[in-house]
């Protein structure tokens, strides 16, 4: 009942967000602007925003290395359905991709894989801060409000102070992280038996986040990982240019930066549909910061959103039909993954692979 009140929940939200983009809007004009579109560019950027997910699988599986070893094709079917799932339901489907890849690739282990989420969202969100914050030493919005463009600076920069103390904070935390978990686990002995059960789950999702975290203080695997976000995060933007241009709009990667940036804080908020509204309402703000006409800005926030989130709808409904795993466990998976309890039996949950029989811990 929870969920259903939830989702109801979003789903309001959901239609408030798209009156609110919608409300003024002459959509006459929008037809006219994508009748005029160049669907070639459309099409290159569609092509682009499909070969990001190899370049997500592929890093997914350098980021698991210190904890297990994972198929890149199992890591490219849990990342296509994982997104897929959250272009229907929104942020709530992000359970789904986590959950999916140790039902087919048994060496991975629930806790894991989750944990590697975590730290892969890390990388995206401190890779988008920094791409956005120094962007804007350079970049000014031409024709826009001064006062208003000055306090969207003041606030990319304080996102980038935020995104390297985090970043400093996970480094020291994976320099530091076992003497803290022996502490723990020294003042977990002699606690209440119900409590050392769920403080020992703690302490060993901790210590598996901790091992994740090799990442940062391995510097070939640092190397790697952030070779894969940068080149990542330029195929996004090249995607994101590519729609831009296709409706006749002259901006260069300053321009796409920018409005990347409007486009991603508007992806955060958790409703249905890929964000559906708050995209659209993002978007069409940093479009419209920049001096497009509202109707074409309302055109480029539905073709984008298409564009970025459409994709793996039909690549993920694709490599769900292939596997073997029925729609009853991934959404047991996923509905466990949501409560302690869930988490807690994770740790120490059968994995299962295709044959289904080997549990992840006895794979590796």
């Amino acid at each position: 009942m929870r969920h259903f009140l939830k989702f109801t929940a979003l789903l309001l939200l959901t239609a408030l967000l798209l009156w609110w983009f919608a409300r003024g809007v002459d959509w006459a004009r929008v037809g006219g602007e994508m009748a005029g579109t160049n669907w070639l560019l459309i099409a290159a950027g569609v092509a682009v925003v499909c070969a990001t997910y190899i370049v997500r699988a592929l890093r997914w599986g350098a980021l698991l290395a210190p904890v297990a070893r994972a198929g890149w094709r199992e890591l490219l079917a849990a990342t296509t359905v994982g997104f897929g799932a959250v272009f229907l339901v929104g942020r709530t489907g992000e359970v789904v991709r986590p959950s999916f890849l140790p039902l087919v690739d048994s060496r991975v282990s629930p806790s894991a894989s989750f944990v590697t989420i975590g730290v892969e969202r890390i990388y995206d969100i401190t890779a988008v801060v920094v791409l956005f914050a120094i962007n804007l030493i350079w970049f000014r919005a031409p024709g826009g409000d001064p006062e208003a463009y000055a306090q969207v600076r003041r606030a990319g920069f304080v996102l980038l102070v935020a995104a390297l103390a985090g970043i400093s904070g996970l480094v020291l935390f994976r320099l530091r992280g076992a003497e803290v978990i022996r502490w723990l686990d020294a003042r977990l002995e002699r606690a209440p038996a119900g409590v050392g059960r769920v403080g020992r789950f703690l302490t060993e999702l901790l210590d598996e986040l901790r091992r994740a975290l090799g990442v940062l203080t391995d510097a070939r695997a640092l190397a790697v990982t952030v070779g894969w976000t940068v080149l990542l995060w330029a195929a996004i933007a090249v995607a994101n240019w590519f729609v831009l241009r296709a409706f006749n709009l002259p901006f260069g990667a300053g321009e796409t930066l920018f409005v990347l940036g409007f486009a991603l804080v508007g992806s955060l908020v958790p409703t249905p549909g890929g964000a559906a509204g708050a995209f659209h309402v993002a978007t069409a703000r940093g479009l419209t910061f920049l001096g497009v006409a509202e109707a074409k800005a309302a055109a480029v926030s539905i073709v984008l959103h298409l564009v970025v989130f459409g994709p793996a709808l039909f690549i993920g409904l694709y490599y769900f039909l292939r596997s073997d795993v029925k729609f009853s466990r991934l959404r047991g998976a996923a509905r466990d993954a949501g409560g302690e309890k869930g988490r807690a039996a994770a740790s120490s949950r059968v994995g299962f692979g295709r044959e289904g029989k080997a549990s992840a811990s006895a794979a590796r």
